[in-house]
């Protein structure tokens, strides 16, 4: 492509985006339930399956994701501001000493995730793969730190991505170069945890609004790097306030993504309600 094209490209763009963001946020608002409280709800049901008994609550007020996903969103957001301070803008993956216990918490969320899904099978269609047992009987602090571990290991892959794709310093070191720094992120990670399972309000609330936002910013992390690369800019950033176009764009994209899923969602269901699962 000429040059001068895609600098017309480029040029243009920051309008289309910002016109985009607008009319996209604007129909998305109109087109959900009313209240915020049902707007959080609104983005958990684009990625959620949102089954009540599977889900933490406040008095009957039940959290806009499931336990497994509030621990996976609130584990990323945890690991992508831990590495933040630890070194912002540092693009190594984390050496082995790391991954392999990352690996270890994908495996076992996939395991707790799978026996999960059979024994939810097993509920719905009593009889269904009756010969083919548990593991063990399925809860949701099982599946709270699990999701967290995998939202450690989504934090650990996705930073140094975005930050290999983006910036145009070359920063090579980890952000978790060690057991140690690892070890205390996990620490701090397990307290959060904890304090979730104690189901208090106080904790509740806040931990409802990261997770919900931690939907937005992996998505729209992922995006902007997506957008970043089809516009041939990568590693051309000094300076967050130059990301505003690219991170607006992934923002944008991110919320046709959770309004397009919402369409086809309540489509299929006719409710903005979770999945009517008992078990």
């Amino acid at each position: 492509m000429p040059p001068v094209t895609l600098q017309r490209i480029r040029a243009a763009s920051k309008y289309l985006v910002v016109l985009a963001a607008g009319l996209v946020l604007i129909g998305w608002w109109v087109g959900t339930p009313p209240g915020l409280p049902a707007k959080a709800d609104a983005i958990g049901y684009a990625v959620c399956h949102q089954i009540s008994t599977r889900s933490f609550h406040i008095g009957n007020i039940q959290l806009p994701l499931c336990a497994r996903c509030t621990g996976m969103y609130l584990g990323a957001m945890t690991g992508l501001v831990f590495q933040t301070i630890v070194g912002a803008r540092r693009r190594k993956i984390p050496p082995w000493s790391v991954l392999v216990p990352l690996i270890i918490f994908v495996v076992g969320f996939g395991i707790d995730g799978a026996n999960s899904y059979l024994y939810l099978v097993k509920e719905i269609n009593p009889g269904v793969l009756a010969k083919v047992p548990n593991l063990y009987i399925p809860n949701n602090t099982l599946r709270l730190l699990t999701g967290s571990g995998m939202g450690l290991g989504i934090a650990a892959v996705l930073l140094p991505a975005f930050n290999q794709t983006i910036w145009s310093t070359e920063d090579e070191r980890a952000a978790l170069p060690d057991l140690k720094s690892f070890g205390l992120l996990v620490g701090i990670q397990l307290i959060l945890d904890l304090l979730v399972l104690t189901q208090s309000p106080i904790v509740l609330y806040p931990v409802a609004v990261i997770s919900v936002v931690g939907v937005l910013v992996l998505l729209s992390m992922v995006y902007c790097m997506v957008w970043v690369m089809i516009m041939a800019e990568e590693n051309k950033f000094a300076r967050l306030s130059q990301l505003w176009l690219p991170l607006l764009a992934g923002f944008t994209i991110a919320m046709i993504q959770t309004a397009g899923v919402d369409a086809v969602r309540f489509w299929l269901t006719g409710t903005w309600s979770g999945f009517p699962i008992s078990g």
